[in-house]
């Protein structure tokens, strides 16, 4: 298939499409004669690009993933790397779960304070 259809298909300009060739992301496509063409597993490195960008990936950490062995991506490397990266959200969940926490921990203060002090108990001087 032609950049055009890749572009359809993964919703990539095509200008992003030449950028990550160029950084050396994806391999250098075959061509026929003056156009490049695809292959269902250029438009699976393009999508993953994408999704993994979602994520906070950078395109360096990218760069040193995706590797290609005899012209196949290397798909068990990449593999090992989005568990690290679920690992990483895994604990930047955690994180933010106890941040909640803590911030609910303030709001019970400052309730049970308010409380207090409406209450009709209070000292009179």
């Amino acid at each position: 298939m032609f950049i055009g259809e890749v572009s359809r298909r993964t919703n990539l300009t095509v200008k992003a499409i030449r950028f990550y060739e160029e950084k050396g992301l994806i391999a250098v496509p075959k061509r026929q004669g003056r156009y490049r063409v695809y292959t269902a597993e250029d438009v699976e490195i393009h999508n993953l690009i994408s999704e993994a960008k979602a994520l906070g990936v950078t395109l360096a950490e990218l760069k040193d993933v995706i590797r290609y062995h005899n012209g196949e991506v290397d798909w068990a490397r990449i593999s090992v790397f989005l568990r690290k990266v679920k690992r990483k959200i895994e604990a930047e969940l955690e994180s933010l779960s106890n941040k909640a926490e803590k911030v609910d921990q303030c709001i019970a203060s400052i309730d049970s304070c308010h409380k207090s002090l409406d209450s009709p108990l209070k000292v009179r001087r």
